[in-house]
């Protein structure tokens, strides 16, 4: 038996074989690996089904008789199903526990690839392929907080980074299996292999996360309320501003690579196999690091991003050296993501699963806007070498916004400390 949140529970089965297999437990990581590998399963399948679509583009257009960009909606419009759904369904799952909420979200992700692999028509997909990105921002949402909550205070970044791992690997192996598999054997193929790692994840989700974690007990008037605070929504923004910076040029890398850099078509999937490596073990290393030092990782890594686009600008032309920057940006732009995360859950105190899903939608946003504003660039003559250049503007305005914090709590600290202040 054991408490969480002050409840008292049984172990999981997972929690028991994990005593048996590896006792005496190390006191700083007790019992709570397993339940954060199934989350993390779970964010493999949901990454996968998210970005997979890219590459049978081709495919499904041809299936539905439709031209490839009218087929790449489908891609624009699983984003906006993220930012509209957040809201809606955290509001829904709000007083939920925790774990019957994820098993909700996974039910729903579940019926949404199901939908995707019977589609018979375009606007059926497409409605399919929305339903889905309704369980995405939720999920990762509670998810972030249940990974939070399950490991002592020192750990809580890297339970976060290690939960998105599984969206980071999905990148480096779902995408290329999961298109390779779609264009042997058919695109919908792709999405039943989707629903099978769904079923995987939900069988492990019961299994392995402990019950007894509740949801928000709170009115959701003053939830809002709580996230209408500038502490709270400036991390959000500094989230978007992250993930615009990423998908202003990462939106366009294919053409960026062979038309600057002069790879071949096989030659870019090589350099998206690196960068996704890079952004994996980023990820990994972020929340190690920023369980030490939160802000000092994330002012680190923006500037550390600064730096990797404005090289990325310089040495484009050359192949050779633009394999190993490409590596560094995407590992430092994931750096990013579980400390960004862990802020805003910590800065809403009062609302953390609400908050912590509507800054997955603020990522999601970042993701539009910045293939919104690199496709207006290029529209307008900028070159696709420019990219990286507006790219490093939007990063140093997130760094902006994070420095003006920490120069905020130092002079709150300062002013606690002067007597009378």
């Amino acid at each position: 038996m054991r408490r969480v949140n002050g409840a008292i529970q049984s172990p999981t089965r997972c929690d028991a074989a994990l005593h048996h297999r590896i006792l005496p437990v190390p006191k700083d990581f007790a019992v709570l690996p397993l339940p954060i590998l199934a989350l993390a399963v779970a964010s493999f399948g949901i990454g996968t089904t998210e970005f997979v679509i890219m590459g049978l583009l081709p495919e499904v257009a041809q299936s539905f008789g439709v031209t490839i960009p009218q087929a790449g909606y489908l891609v624009s419009g699983y984003a906006m199903g993220v930012v509209v759904g957040a809201p809606i369904v955290a509001i829904a799952t709000a007083g939920l526990p925790r774990k019957t909420a994820l098993l909700a979200l996974m039910a729903v992700f579940l019926a949404g690839n199901l939908g995707c692999a019977l589609a018979p028509s375009y606007a059926l997909l497409m409605t399919a392929r929305i339903l889905t990105a309704f369980a995405h921002g939720a999920f990762f949402g509670i998810g972030a907080v249940v990974a939070r909550d399950l490991v002592p205070r020192e750990r809580r970044t890297q339970a976060v980074s290690l939960m998105f791992a599984g969206l980071t690997l999905a990148n480096v192996l779902g995408v290329p299996l999961g298109t390779a598999l779609g264009q042997v054997a058919g695109w919908r193929s792709t999405f039943w292999a989707v629903v099978a790692i769904g079923l995987a994840a939900g069988l492990a989700i019961q299994l392995c996360v402990p019950t007894g974690l509740p949801g928000t007990r709170g009115r959701l008037a003053s939830e809002f309320r709580a996230l209408g605070r500038w502490p709270v929504l400036r991390p959000m923004l500094i989230s978007t501003l992250s993930s615009v910076s990423f998908f202003t040029v990462f939106t366009y890398i294919t053409p960026f690579l062979t038309g600057v850099s002069g790879f071949s078509p096989r030659g870019v999937t090589g350099v998206l196999f690196s960068a996704g490596l890079g952004l994996t073990i980023g990820n990994l290393a972020g929340g190690h690091l920023a369980d030490r030092s939160p802000m000092a990782t994330i002012i680190g890594s923006f500037l550390g991003i600064v730096a990797a686009l404005l090289a990325l600008a310089a040495v484009a032309h050359d192949p050779v050296l633009t394999v190993p920057v490409m590596v560094l940006w995407s590992g430092l732009v994931f750096a990013l993501v579980s400390p960004l995360q862990i802020w805003v859950v910590e800065a809403a105190t009062d609302a953390p699963n609400l908050a912590s899903t509507l800054n997955q939608g603020a990522f999601n946003l970042g993701n539009a806007v910045g293939a919104w504003i690199g496709g207006t660039a290029l529209t307008l003559g900028a070159s696709y070498r420019e990219l990286p250049l507006i790219a490093a503007a939007m990063s140093l305005a997130g760094l902006g916004l994070v420095l003006t914090a920490v120069s905020r709590r130092r002079h709150e600290v300062a002013s606690a400390s002067v007597p009378g202040a």
